[in-house]
Protein backbone atom coordinates (compact mmCIF):
# COMPACT_ATOMS: atom_id res chain seq x y z
CA UNK A 1 0.00 0.00 0.00
CA UNK A 2 1.06 3.71 -0.68
CA UNK A 3 1.21 6.48 1.18
CA UNK A 4 -2.23 7.93 0.32
CA UNK A 5 -3.52 4.39 1.23
CA UNK A 6 -2.06 4.59 4.48
CA UNK A 7 -3.01 8.38 4.93
CA UNK A 8 -6.72 7.32 4.29
CA UNK A 9 -6.67 4.03 6.04
CA UNK A 10 -5.34 5.91 9.43
CA UNK A 11 -7.96 8.41 8.90
CA UNK A 12 -11.03 6.14 8.08
CA UNK A 13 -10.19 4.12 11.68
CA UNK A 14 -10.14 7.13 13.36
CA UNK A 15 -13.60 8.18 11.77
CA UNK A 16 -15.00 4.58 12.70
CA UNK A 17 -13.87 4.96 16.37
CA UNK A 18 -15.52 8.49 16.57
CA UNK A 19 -19.08 7.19 14.58
CA UNK A 20 -18.94 4.32 17.41
CA UNK A 21 -18.27 6.41 20.18
CA UNK A 22 -21.12 9.09 18.99
CA UNK A 23 -23.91 6.73 18.51
CA UNK A 24 -22.67 5.58 22.26
CA UNK A 25 -23.66 8.78 23.28
CA UNK A 26 -27.25 9.12 21.42
CA UNK A 27 -28.10 5.83 23.06
CA UNK A 28 -27.66 7.18 26.06
CA UNK A 29 -28.89 10.33 25.68
CA UNK A 30 -31.37 9.69 28.55
CA UNK A 31 -29.19 7.65 30.64
CA UNK A 32 -29.09 9.09 34.44
CA UNK A 33 -25.54 10.18 35.49
CA UNK A 34 -23.85 9.52 31.62
CA UNK A 35 -21.02 11.58 30.87
CA UNK A 36 -20.75 11.92 27.32
CA UNK A 37 -17.36 10.99 25.43
CA UNK A 38 -15.27 12.27 22.19
CA UNK A 39 -12.68 11.33 20.50
CA UNK A 40 -9.43 13.32 20.16
CA UNK A 41 -7.46 13.02 16.96
CA UNK A 42 -3.97 13.55 17.06
CA UNK A 43 -1.38 14.22 13.77
CA UNK A 44 2.29 12.13 13.25
CA UNK A 45 4.53 13.62 10.58
CA UNK A 46 7.29 11.72 9.01
CA UNK A 47 9.90 13.84 7.44
CA UNK A 48 13.19 11.62 6.08
CA UNK A 49 15.86 13.11 4.65
CA UNK A 50 14.61 15.22 1.52
CA UNK A 51 11.76 12.95 0.71
CA UNK A 52 8.24 14.75 0.97
CA UNK A 53 7.00 14.71 4.62
CA UNK A 54 4.17 12.55 5.33
CA UNK A 55 1.53 13.06 7.42
CA UNK A 56 -1.19 10.87 9.16
CA UNK A 57 -4.11 11.44 11.82
CA UNK A 58 -5.19 9.06 14.19
CA UNK A 59 -8.28 8.93 17.17
CA UNK A 60 -7.35 6.56 19.82
CA UNK A 61 -7.68 8.87 22.46
CA UNK A 62 -10.98 8.94 24.21
CA UNK A 63 -12.22 12.17 26.19
CA UNK A 64 -14.87 12.57 28.67
CA UNK A 65 -17.12 15.92 29.10
CA UNK A 66 -17.85 16.29 33.03
CA UNK A 67 -20.24 19.12 32.48
CA UNK A 68 -23.35 18.88 34.52
CA UNK A 69 -26.69 17.39 33.27
CA UNK A 70 -29.53 18.46 34.13
CA UNK A 71 -31.32 17.61 37.35
CA UNK A 72 -35.03 15.86 37.30
CA UNK A 73 -37.22 15.45 40.01
CA UNK A 74 -38.46 12.20 40.93
CA UNK A 75 -40.06 11.66 44.10
CA UNK A 76 -37.92 8.89 45.04
CA UNK A 77 -36.37 8.74 48.26
CA UNK A 78 -33.14 6.94 47.60
CA UNK A 79 -32.88 9.08 44.00
CA UNK A 80 -30.53 11.39 44.79
CA UNK A 81 -28.86 14.00 42.50
CA UNK A 82 -25.66 15.52 42.68
CA UNK A 83 -25.11 19.15 41.90
CA UNK A 84 -21.70 20.79 40.93
CA UNK A 85 -18.57 18.99 41.31
CA UNK A 86 -17.99 15.25 42.72
CA UNK A 87 -19.15 11.47 42.32
CA UNK A 88 -20.58 9.00 44.21
CA UNK A 89 -18.45 6.16 45.56
CA UNK A 90 -19.40 2.55 44.97
CA UNK A 91 -17.46 -1.31 45.82
CA UNK A 92 -17.38 -3.01 42.80
CA UNK A 93 -15.80 -6.46 42.64
CA UNK A 94 -12.52 -4.78 40.77
CA UNK A 95 -12.95 -2.02 43.38
CA UNK A 96 -13.79 1.36 44.05
CA UNK A 97 -15.66 2.99 41.48
CA UNK A 98 -17.29 7.20 40.88
CA UNK A 99 -20.47 7.48 39.34
CA UNK A 100 -23.21 10.25 39.15
CA UNK A 101 -25.93 7.90 39.03
CA UNK A 102 -27.74 8.22 42.19
CA UNK A 103 -30.55 5.42 41.64
CA UNK A 104 -30.10 3.92 44.67
CA UNK A 105 -32.27 1.26 47.04
CA UNK A 106 -31.25 -1.16 49.98
CA UNK A 107 -30.29 -4.79 49.43
CA UNK A 108 -32.35 -7.73 51.17
CA UNK A 109 -29.41 -7.65 53.65
CA UNK A 110 -30.12 -3.68 54.11
CA UNK A 111 -26.99 -1.86 52.18
CA UNK A 112 -27.45 0.98 50.01
CA UNK A 113 -26.67 -0.22 46.45
CA UNK A 114 -26.93 0.89 43.44
CA UNK A 115 -29.18 -0.87 40.33
CA UNK A 116 -26.44 -3.39 39.22
CA UNK A 117 -26.21 -4.00 43.24
CA UNK A 118 -23.04 -2.54 44.16
CA UNK A 119 -22.68 -1.12 47.81
CA UNK A 120 -22.85 2.85 48.54
CA UNK A 121 -20.01 3.96 50.49
CA UNK A 122 -20.26 6.76 53.03
CA UNK A 123 -18.09 10.27 53.74
CA UNK A 124 -15.79 7.57 55.52
CA UNK A 125 -15.66 5.06 52.68
CA UNK A 126 -17.99 2.34 54.47
CA UNK A 127 -21.34 0.41 53.52
CA UNK A 128 -24.05 2.38 54.65
CA UNK A 129 -27.43 0.45 56.40
CA UNK A 130 -30.73 1.01 55.88
CA UNK A 131 -32.46 -1.23 58.21
CA UNK A 132 -35.53 -3.30 56.99
CA UNK A 133 -38.16 -1.10 59.36
CA UNK A 134 -36.79 1.93 58.49
CA UNK A 135 -39.50 4.65 58.91
CA UNK A 136 -39.41 7.96 57.24
CA UNK A 137 -35.41 8.51 54.90
CA UNK A 138 -34.37 11.74 54.71
CA UNK A 139 -31.05 13.31 52.94
CA UNK A 140 -29.83 16.49 53.82
CA UNK A 141 -28.00 18.90 51.39
CA UNK A 142 -25.11 17.58 52.83
CA UNK A 143 -25.32 13.93 52.19
CA UNK A 144 -26.53 13.28 55.90
CA UNK A 145 -28.79 10.47 55.78
CA UNK A 146 -31.35 10.53 59.04
CA UNK A 147 -34.44 7.99 59.51
CA UNK A 148 -36.94 9.53 61.44
CA UNK A 149 -35.40 12.74 62.74
CA UNK A 150 -32.13 10.65 63.50
CA UNK A 151 -28.85 11.15 61.59
CA UNK A 152 -27.71 7.78 60.72
CA UNK A 153 -25.02 8.33 58.16
CA UNK A 154 -23.43 10.40 55.91
CA UNK A 155 -23.31 9.56 52.17
CA UNK A 156 -20.08 10.32 50.90
CA UNK A 157 -18.90 12.57 47.70
CA UNK A 158 -15.62 12.26 45.84
CA UNK A 159 -13.39 13.48 43.47
CA UNK A 160 -10.32 12.32 42.26
CA UNK A 161 -6.81 13.94 43.71
CA UNK A 162 -5.76 15.03 40.06
CA UNK A 163 -7.30 14.85 36.68
CA UNK A 164 -5.32 11.99 35.27
CA UNK A 165 -6.42 9.58 38.52
CA UNK A 166 -9.76 9.01 36.61
CA UNK A 167 -10.40 6.83 33.97
CA UNK A 168 -14.00 5.53 31.88
CA UNK A 169 -14.35 1.86 33.01
CA UNK A 170 -17.65 1.13 31.26
CA UNK A 171 -21.25 2.65 31.23
CA UNK A 172 -21.72 4.83 34.02
CA UNK A 173 -18.45 3.80 36.11
CA UNK A 174 -14.92 5.42 36.35
CA UNK A 175 -12.28 3.81 37.66
CA UNK A 176 -9.30 5.21 39.83
CA UNK A 177 -5.78 4.65 39.92
CA UNK A 178 -5.18 6.30 43.52
CA UNK A 179 -7.48 7.03 46.45
CA UNK A 180 -10.01 9.81 45.86
CA UNK A 181 -10.42 12.90 48.00
CA UNK A 182 -13.97 13.97 49.81
CA UNK A 183 -15.57 17.03 48.44
CA UNK A 184 -15.14 19.88 50.45
CA UNK A 185 -18.55 21.57 50.49
CA UNK A 186 -20.84 18.91 49.21
CA UNK A 187 -24.74 18.99 47.61
CA UNK A 188 -26.70 16.60 47.47
CA UNK A 189 -30.84 17.05 45.98
CA UNK A 190 -32.91 14.34 47.40
CA UNK A 191 -36.27 12.98 45.29
CA UNK A 192 -34.14 14.26 42.16
CA UNK A 193 -31.55 12.48 39.62
CA UNK A 194 -29.20 13.77 37.32
CA UNK A 195 -29.83 13.53 33.71
CA UNK A 196 -26.93 12.51 30.98
CA UNK A 197 -25.27 15.66 29.45
CA UNK A 198 -25.56 14.17 26.17
CA UNK A 199 -26.96 17.05 23.61
CA UNK A 200 -28.94 14.63 21.25
CA UNK A 201 -29.60 17.07 18.75
CA UNK A 202 -25.91 18.09 18.66
CA UNK A 203 -24.29 14.49 18.58
CA UNK A 204 -26.37 13.51 15.54
CA UNK A 205 -25.72 16.16 13.81
CA UNK A 206 -22.14 15.30 14.35
CA UNK A 207 -22.51 11.73 13.56
CA UNK A 208 -23.98 12.35 9.95
CA UNK A 209 -21.06 14.89 9.44
CA UNK A 210 -19.04 11.73 10.60
CA UNK A 211 -20.82 9.28 8.78
CA UNK A 212 -20.67 11.55 5.13
CA UNK A 213 -16.63 11.87 5.91
CA UNK A 214 -16.41 8.11 6.44
CA UNK A 215 -18.06 7.45 3.32
CA UNK A 216 -15.93 9.68 1.07
CA UNK A 217 -12.85 8.45 2.89
CA UNK A 218 -14.12 4.87 1.58
CA UNK A 219 -14.79 6.24 -2.14
CA UNK A 220 -11.41 7.31 -2.20
CA UNK A 221 -9.70 4.10 -1.12
CA UNK A 222 -11.86 2.34 -3.90
CA UNK A 223 -10.95 4.68 -6.47
CA UNK A 224 -7.44 4.19 -5.73
CA UNK A 225 -7.11 0.93 -5.56
CA UNK A 226 -8.72 0.86 -9.22
CA UNK A 227 -5.77 3.35 -10.18
CA UNK A 228 -3.40 0.82 -9.08
CA UNK A 229 -4.73 -2.52 -10.69
CA UNK A 230 -5.57 -0.51 -13.83
CA UNK A 231 -1.43 0.67 -13.43
CA UNK A 232 -0.83 -3.00 -12.20
CA UNK A 233 -2.82 -4.76 -15.80
CA UNK A 234 -0.89 -2.25 -18.01
CA UNK A 235 2.40 -2.87 -16.97
CA UNK A 236 1.74 -6.47 -16.79
CA UNK A 237 0.78 -6.69 -20.69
Amino acid sequence: MDNAGYTSLTRLSGLSREMQTLANNVANASTHGFRKEGVIFSEHVAAIDDAPSLSMASGDVRMTSYLQGSVEPTGGTLDLAIEGEGFFLVETPEGEALTRNGAFLPNAAGDLVNADGMRVLDAGGAPIFIPPDAGQISVARDGTLSIDGQPMSQIGLWKPAAPEDIERRSGLLFALKNPPEPVEAPTILQGHLEGSNVNALTEISRLVEVQRAYELGQSFMEKEDQRIRSVLNTLGR
